[in-house]
């Protein structure tokens, strides 16, 4: 049983692999995966992608036909005024402004589905937008953040507890950041654990230009715990994702993993390749 500690931490990590999940198939795998290696009071963290994905909440891109607000939105307002204006402003990523500055004409398709799907505080967003995600699904396909969240890890938690007779507390994590200003947590994704504020969009993301990220967003937590600590079990859950060579965490990670443009990927080609869908965090 491969087991990672973290340095100068109270906890270990334990990898659940699986392969690609496939959209409207089941996730029990995750659950099957863990049956074996979880104890009493672990945390199960599954990334958000894999739920979605397997509840079917893909949308093909090339479907949506851009409009001239999304036009501007992608041409203008990402590529330009977020690329080599606000983007070096704010102190964004140096990757990201240089992605922004080299968006392709598919860009404009994306807007579109965001502004359909979550509305213009979302699409004002230059990256990221929504939560929506372009890496781990094949072609032109993207997903959409999970639904009913709560009810998910909440299911998965009984579902585990009624097979190894051991309560394990579930959650669901978003990559994008959750972030704190005096002493207040929020993030710019339209969902988030209670303890957060949502739904902000490019004033979250703005506003988190000045405060500080404390972790990935957490979507949904089977029982109630603290913020503060869900918090931290998200953090360390994402710095094994971070650390991991295999993954796959933007649509350019897919691109150089494959070697080919991301709208050529096919889901035989997804399902090539190994998936850490979940990770085990226990406190030693």
């Amino acid at each position: 049983m491969p087991i990672k500690k973290i340095n100068n931490s109270k906890y270990v990590i334990i990898p659940i692999k699986t392969g690609y999940i496939k959209p409207n198939t089941s996730f029990e795998v995750i659950i099957d995966k863990c049956l074996d290696l979880v104890e009493e009071n672990d945390f199960l963290v599954i990334s958000e992608t894999p739920i979605a994905i397997s509840q079917g909440r893909v949308l093909d891109e090339s479907k949506f036909e851009p409009s001239l607000k999304a036009y501007l939105l992608a041409e203008i307002w990402s590529k330009y005024i977020w690329g080599y204006f606000l983007g070096p402003l704010l102190g964004i990523k140096k990757r990201t402004i240089r992605n922004l500055r080299n968006l392709p004409k598919a860009a404009r398709y994306h807007k579109q589905l965001v502004l359909e799907t979550y509305g213009l505080i979302h699409a004002l967003k230059p990256a990221s937008e929504a939560g929506i995600d372009l890496s781990n699904a094949p072609g032109t396909f993207v997903s959409l953040l999970p639904s009913d969240p709560k009810s998910v890890v909440e299911d998965i938690a009984r579902n585990i507890e009624s097979k190894t007779n051991k309560k394990v507390i579930s959650m669901i994590i978003d990559t994008d950041a959750t972030y704190e200003l005096i002493g207040k947590k929020f993030t710019s994704l339209p969902l988030a654990a209670p303890g957060i504020t949502y739904n902000l969009g490019v004033f979250g993301y703005m506003l988190g230009r000045i405060g500080k990220i404390v972790g990935p967003t957490v979507l949904a937590v089977s029982t109630n715990i603290k913020t503060d600590k869900a918090l931290e079990i998200g953090k360390i859950a994402e710095s094994y994702h971070k650390e991991n060579k295999n993954n796959i965490e933007t649509v350019y990670d897919m691109k150089d993993a494959f070697n080919m443009d991301y709208d050529e990927i096919t889901v035989d080609m997804l399902d090539s390749v190994e998936h850490t869908p979940a990770v085990i965090v226990r406190k030693l």
